[in-house]
């Protein structure tokens, strides 16, 4: 199938692309297109002009500040991937980045544009709210911030107005006395998963303050919870903690029950991994 008809423009600027958007009912975001191309080939989408930001100056950059990993609209997975202050800032990007879908698409699809995209069967939108992260919007109105806690507002969909770009996100820094953790069970490596689980423990000696676990595929939204109060009872059950608040679906792929089931395997895994992690830092800190 093709796509249906649409206009095109390469814009040179962000204020040329921002009025176009603005002045264009149904226009949408041509950044990496990995997840845009299929659905226009489906036609599961059929944007009236495509407003391609690729040509765009300065929107392409992976850097770091004291308290948080800056990523671009324009910045390929593979480049946040590939940063080795980005993973030292905050190692649960290149532990989840590893796992988005093949070097070919990491190395044309954006980091932003995943998160814009809004799919709870992929990684960076539930490493984004697990991380408490933000996105910076532009449109013609001017520039805010969306918390990770308000950017998803159902299946692959945003708070986002029609008329904004995502033009940067931000990933905080992984604090002293924390430690991070991400595994997830797909058919084959760059599948999507069936389920995955990323973990963001906080301690305080050997002490567990603050437990929390997000999901891969386990809703249609990307889900994370709080399970301090279960990990910090002896007899808490994380995982039965986190089902409560997940609703796994049928699929294709695995039905809900195995889903559920792999909740159960995963949760404690990178609970314990985040753990260790954790206490890791806290003896290198220690004894530099």
């Amino acid at each position: 199938m093709k796509p249906a008809p649409f206009a095109y423009l390469r814009p040179s600027t962000l204020e040329e692309a921002l009025a176009a958007l603005a002045g264009t009912q149904g226009a949408k975001v041509l950044a990496g297109g990995q997840s845009l191309v299929p659905l226009l080939s489906m036609r599961l989408a059929a944007p009236s002009m495509l407003v391609d930001i690729n040509a765009l100056p300065d929107l392409d950059h992976v850097t770091c500040d004291d308290d948080r990993v800056r990523v671009g609209a324009l910045a390929r997975h593979a480049d946040v991937l590939a940063s080795s202050a980005a993973a030292a800032a905050q190692p649960l990007l290149a532990m989840a980045l590893s796992h988005v879908a093949h070097p070919t698409i990491r190395n044309r699809g954006t980091t932003v544009g995943s998160l814009v995209h809004a799919d709870a069967a992929a990684e960076m939108p539930m490493v984004l709210r697990l991380l408490e992260g933000s996105v910076d919007v532009a449109s013609v109105r001017g520039r805010r911030t969306v918390p990770a806690a308000e950017l998803f507002a159902g299946p692959l969909e945003t708070t986002l107005a029609h008329d904004e770009i995502a033009v940067e996100a931000f990933f905080p820094a992984l604090g002293p006395g924390a430690g991070v953790a991400f595994q997830e069970i797909a058919r084959r490596h760059g599948d999507y998963a069936l389920v995955g689980a990323a973990a963001h423990v906080e301690t305080d000696g050997d002490a567990v303050t603050r437990a929390r676990v997000g999901y891969v595929s386990a809703s249609d939204v990307p889900v994370v919870v709080d399970v301090t109060d279960a990990v910090k009872d002896p007899a808490g059950d994380p995982a039965a903690a986190a089902l409560a608040e997940l609703e796994p679906a049928d699929d294709i792929h695995a039905s809900a029950a195995y889903r559920a089931h792999l909740v159960t395997v995963l949760t404690p895994r990178v609970l314990a991994d985040a753990t260790d992690h954790a206490r890791r830092r806290a003896r290198e800190r220690s004894t530099a």
